[in-house]
């Protein structure tokens, strides 16, 4: 039997992932909140900014009026929330304070405890 010369060749397979994988914790995590506080009733919003607990009118920092929208919000897990208060007539009520995807709105929400906020994929 004759045998035939083959040139010797190498084959290499390039790998070509078919799925995203995050593998960096929170990224692309989002925090679902609703912009609730006031419960639609015209207010002004206040940061906490003196290390004092409890509304000081003249030490904490007047931040901007307020109307909550009721949306349910996606909050990057990253973005700054605030603690800070909403106040109408006499009434004060601590909230979290989301200054919106551009850092210039104000959204605040009465539930305070960010622990217990719900958490998506974005």
């Amino acid at each position: 039997m004759k045998r035939a010369y083959v040139r010797p060749t190498m084959v290499g397979e390039r790998f070509v992932a078919n799925e995203y994988v995050a593998a960096c914790g929170d990224k692309g995590t989002v925090y679902k909140f609703k912009c609730d506080a006031g419960g639609g009733k015209s207010g002004d919003v206040y940061l906490e900014t003196n290390g004092r607990k409890g509304f000081q009118p003249l030490g904490d920092t007047y931040l901007s009026g307020y109307h909550a929208c009721g949306t349910t919000h996606d909050a990057n897990t990253a973005d700054v929330f605030l603690d800070g208060y909403y106040v109408r007539r006499l009434t004060v009520t601590p909230v979290k304070v989301w200054r919106g995807e551009d850092g210039k709105n104000t959204h605040c929400t009465t539930n305070i405890h960010m622990e217990n906020w719900e958490k998506a994929k974005s």
